[in-house]
């Protein structure tokens, strides 16, 4: 017997738009509590009445915000199980015109607010003495780097290590540590792109994240790639 969707209690950061409210939106429908966080609180207000998830304003990246948001859901919720490090931005330039603070700001919240979220969820985990999950969305850019990608691609190939590591760490406390890799996603992310409506959407990755947990507590998917059958 899988693990029973209508018992997840989630966070799920990056939650007011593209994969993380449809993830949000899909745990709702079968009876989850969730809830959401993001920076634009008027957006995040409209999400999260939307599919009715508890709304918390904040920035992974601010280590304050990051603290206090756990400790938010975790009382709202009576404790919560489940993490989805959904929250991530790209910034795309060749080498020779990236700035350090192109760099910083990706990676303050890609690996660096990523790690904060995870590491006050697993204090939780650990002290309420029950099964946790904790998800990273990366990316099938932190898997082959390529041209422009200097910024973006190593932050998610920082991600992936963070994973494994945390993996290792955590599993002896019952909390299994699960990556998703989606190819591009026709989401805000990549606004003002051209898109071929055979790409991925949102709904593809929320599926195969509900399908990670679905899967009784004692196994888990360490890695999940997830691409377009046919993007033209």
């Amino acid at each position: 017997m899988g693990m029973e969707l209508e018992t997840v209690k989630a966070l799920i950061t990056g939650g007011s738009s593209g994969i993380g409210f449809e993830t949000a939106r899909q745990l709702a429908l079968k009876g989850a509590r969730v809830a959401i966080c993001g920076r634009d609180a008027a957006k995040l207000r409209r999400a999260a009445d939307d599919i009715g998830a508890f709304a918390v304003e904040a920035d992974v990246a601010r280590e304050e915000h990051a603290v206090r948001m756990v400790a938010d859901v975790a009382e709202a919720f009576g404790g919560f199980n489940v993490l989805v490090n959904n929250a991530g931005f790209g910034h795309f330039a060749p080498l020779v015109e990236t700035s350090l603070a192109d760099m910083q700001r990706v990676y303050a919240t890609n690996v660096f607010g990523a790690m904060l979220v995870a590491r006050e969820s697993a204090k939780h985990f650990i002290a309420a003495g029950t099964a946790g999950n904790i998800i990273n969305i990366a990316s099938t850019a932190g898997q082959r780097g390529f041209a422009g990608g200097t910024a973006y691609a190593s932050s998610k190939f920082a991600l992936s290590g963070l994973t494994e590591c945390w993996r290792a760490e955590l599993r002896k406390h019952n909390i299994r540590v699960m990556q998703i890799n989606p190819s591009e996603v026709q989401t805000a992310f990549f606004r003002g792109r051209p898109f071929s409506e055979r790409k991925l959407r949102a709904e593809e990755i929320a599926h195969a994240i509900l399908a990670m947990l679905s899967m009784d507590d004692r196994g888990f998917t360490a890695e999940m790639s997830v691409w377009a059958t046919n993007p033209e």
